[in-house]
């Protein structure tokens, strides 16, 4: 006689709860969305995101957004650039392949800048686009507010405020209070 052990199944024992990424609430114009941010920073809250189908310039300043990375990686690639250039022609001109043209000398430093500045802008650009990708952490095929249903709404007409349950201050009933009380057009949990 064999005995077997009754088979259970997965789902009745999956009693792990998953943890929220955060909340969001969508509001109807960027007014509204400027405002509930305001409020959001000033009642604590540091890790939270706004997304619109356009650019809001306050956004930027409230949630604390700074541009200074990206100009320095613009430079970083504009100075290799130019300066690559300078050695590339240097060293062809000069140690590789030195020819005497019409009396002038091995380093002829003006008909270098031509090259070096294309190349200066060049890598510039290079430099600007990969750094712009890296630092939007961009590409993300996949973001956990592409769960809420509503958020496909994001790219036409709506606006909304993500805060994420990683914030110091997040408790799920007291943070979802807050955001219903910004005249939000609906408060959704944001799955991972």
């Amino acid at each position: 006689m064999s005995s077997q052990l009754p088979i259970e199944g997965t789902a009745a024992k999956k009693v792990a709860l998953q943890p929220l990424y955060g909340l969001m609430a969508e509001f109807r114009d960027e007014h509204e969305l400027v405002a509930a941010t305001r409020a959001a920073y000033e009642q604590g809250y540091r890790k939270m995101e706004a997304y619109t189908p356009f650019f809001v310039e306050e956004l930027a300043e409230i949630l604390g957004v700074r541009g200074r990375r990206l100009p320095l990686i613009v430079l970083a690639g504009g100075i290799i650039g130019g300066g690559g250039g300078l050695l590339m022609q240097w060293f062809s001109a000069t140690i590789h392949y030195p020819l005497n043209i019409g009396g002038r000398p091995y380093a002829s430093w003006p008909t270098f800048i031509p090259v070096s500045f294309e190349l200066t802008i060049l890598l510039a650009g290079i430099f600007g686009l990969l750094g712009m990708f890296a630092l939007n952490g961009l590409p993300e095929p996949y973001h956990p507010v592409f769960n809420v249903p509503r958020f496909t709404q994001a790219s036409r007409d709506r606006f909304f405020l993500c805060i994420e349950s990683r914030d110091p201050h997040f408790d799920l009933a007291q943070t979802r209070q807050f955001m219903e009380g910004l005249r939000a057009q609906g408060v959704y949990e944001v799955e991972p």
